[in-house]
């Protein structure tokens, strides 16, 4: 009576499932890590731009000043705000052109996200090249508790284009990772 062979014995194979699970997981990784770079790209609203604004003129009439983090209301905003113009306005026309009844592939809506997100922090670096500049034209160069006379302002762009940005790139991401995940 032949017993089991040696490389057999304390293996145990993985169902069928378990092995369509297992590469269901694999084919989202290359987009789950492309996506890091986008996460890296959402830490800067809540540190570099932050950090932009403490020192830039946040006055708003006498005796008020805004507090630099408050900005980063324009991106939720920007996001309640374009979630239904996305939905009512760009899905009808977007199917006229591409036939795909959402409009554009999950794809095609992280790609656009991402896209916009790289012009939010194009613009990030103009920003900060002005103000850098306008440090250095009034002597505030390494003087970090200094006022630079550039108006808080400035940073709303950014701010709006990242949170259109996350209208494109988050949404698809969870509609991506429904989609393709088997809700067992």
């Amino acid at each position: 009576m032949p017993g089991p062979k040696p490389s057999e014995e304390g293996t145990k194979l993985c169902s069928i499932s378990e092995v369509e699970e297992a590469k269901a997981i694999l084919r989202l990784f290359p987009i789950w890590s492309t996506c890091l770079i986008y996460g890296l790209v959402l830490a800067q609203s809540s540190t570099f731009f932050t950090k932009q604004g403490t020192t830039m003129d946040r006055s708003i009439g006498s005796g008020f000043d805004i507090p630099p983090a408050s900005l980063k209301s324009f991106i939720s905003i920007t996001v309640i705000f374009f979630i239904p113009i996305y939905d009512l306005v760009f899905v009808p026309i977007a199917t006229i052109f591409t036939r795909n009844p959402s409009g554009i592939t999950m794809l095609q809506r992280i790609g656009i996200g991402m896209l916009l997100s790289t012009i939010s922090m194009a613009i990030a670096a103009l920003v900060e090249m002005k103000r850098l500049r306008t440090a250095q034209e009034n002597g505030l160069v390494d003087m970090p508790n200094a006022t630079i006379p550039m108006r808080i302002w400035w940073l709303v762009p950014q701010y709006v284009l990242f949170g259109l940005s996350d209208v494109f790139a988050f949404v698809g991401l969870e509609e991506l990772f429904y989609d393709q995940v088997d809700p067992r």
